[in-house]
């Protein structure tokens, strides 16, 4: 099974989330949790719709980490 990493941020009205691996990937919820769900659901929409079309799945290629900033 594949693992996307999604990004979410915070939009002041609820959350936004997207992919860095799936091109036009996007999702929304009031909730973390909610835009987690919304979020996996539209990636296995996304990658349905590409599998429909004939297209190549992208394969996961980034990644994430912290570091730190100036005190």
């Amino acid at each position: 099974m594949r693992r996307y990493l999604i990004v979410i941020e915070d939009t002041g009205t609820g959350y936004s989330a997207y992919s860095p691996d799936l091109d036009g990937c996007v999702s929304t919820g009031r909730t973390r949790r909610e835009v987690e769900k919304n979020m996996q659901e539209a990636i296995a929409f996304h990658l349905a719709g590409l599998r429909l079309e004939g297209m190549e799945v992208p394969d996961p290629h980034t990644y994430s980490t912290y570091v730190k900033g100036p005190a």
